[in-house]
């Protein structure tokens, strides 16, 4: 069935009055994207932190109602619970009802990260570099999870596990993909050698999808995962987290317990210029930090002392 969407440009300190504003005249989802973004697939996609809710300083907030909502009524009732807003930029239009998630799925191509890493969609056909006894393919459905591999973020923390693989590093090792998402991580360093995985997720949906996209690529039975509060305290010898910066900062006496003596971590979903303060704080349990960037996100690596 249609729907009647509402758009506005927020701050990010104005976005929860905002979004309680929507929700308290009858909102039936509100959703936020990256007003910043260059392109709608940029906006779409953020690695959440555990925890943490992916907000950026400038966004756009879209809301939907029934379609049948009388938009006037509508302005006027979020004028009257919130005055204190700028209410004037509001924009409607009516949309139609689909599967936005499988819409944007059949925009999502094959990729390959580094020297054997690919990323593809479980319902495209296997490029034919990737057709190759050495390629490492994850056939991925992100389902309801944050983890394409179109997001910078999640590109180098690829990056970084095809070149352990190369290193040799991955070769029956145990992993820790902390903040899983859609189990890409752990999937691809399944792929790539690794004897078992773990993920750890606060959101039971990104659990999920994770379960689902093992069993799709045949690791399931050396895959767990565990929300935050379940996860089995153990120390791995290599340990990825793509999440924010705060909470890399939050977790990180965690993060460096979970990591063995001589073992390799990469801290991913950091801005640049957001790294200075966390290579202080890591440099507690970590030597050889290093720092990659793409794009307007870099990585942190190290080795566990």
């Amino acid at each position: 069935m249609p729907y009647l969407e509402l758009s506005l440009h927020s701050t990010e300190a104005e976005q929860p009055r905002y979004e309680r504003a929507l929700e308290d005249v009858g909102a039936l989802s509100v959703t936020l994207l990256d007003a910043d973004a260059d392109t709608p697939a940029e906006r779409a996609i953020l690695e959440p932190g555990v925890g943490q809710t992916p907000v950026w300083k400038s966004l756009v907030l879209t809301a939907l109602f029934d379609a049948d909502t009388d938009a006037l009524a509508l302005l006027a009732a979020l004028e009257a619970f919130d005055p204190g807003l700028d209410w004037a930029g509001v924009a409607f239009r009516k949309v139609e009802d689909e599967d936005w998630e499988r819409a944007w799925l059949d925009q999502f191509q094959p990729m390959r990260f580094g020297q054997r890493t690919w990323i593809v969609p479980w319902n495209h056909d296997l490029p034919a570099e990737a057709d190759v006894p050495e390629a490492a393919v994850v056939r991925l459905d992100p389902g309801l999870a944050f983890g394409s591999g179109t997001h910078p973020t999640t590109a180098l923390c690829l990056r970084w596990l095809d070149a352990l693989a190369a290193a040799g590093a991955l070769r029956g090792a145990r992993v820790l993909d902390f903040g899983c998402g859609s189990g890409i991580l752990a999937l691809a360093a399944l792929k790539l050698g690794a004897a078992q995985a773990l993920g750890v997720d606060n959101d039971p949906q990104a659990l999920q999808a994770s379960l689902d996209n093992a069993q799709r690529n045949a690791v399931d039975d050396r895959f767990a995962v565990y929300l935050p509060e379940d996860e089995p305290a153990a120390a791995y010898p290599v340990v990825v987290a793509n999440i924010l910066a705060s909470a890399l900062d939050a977790l990180a006496e965690v993060l460096a317990a979970r990591v063995a003596p001589g073992g390799r971590i990469a801290l991913s979903g950091i801005l640049r210029g957001q790294e200075p303060e966390l290579l202080q704080r890591y440099a507690a349990w970590f030597d050889d930090l290093q720092v990659t960037s793409d794009e307007d996100w870099v990585r942190i690596e190290g080795v566990r002392r």
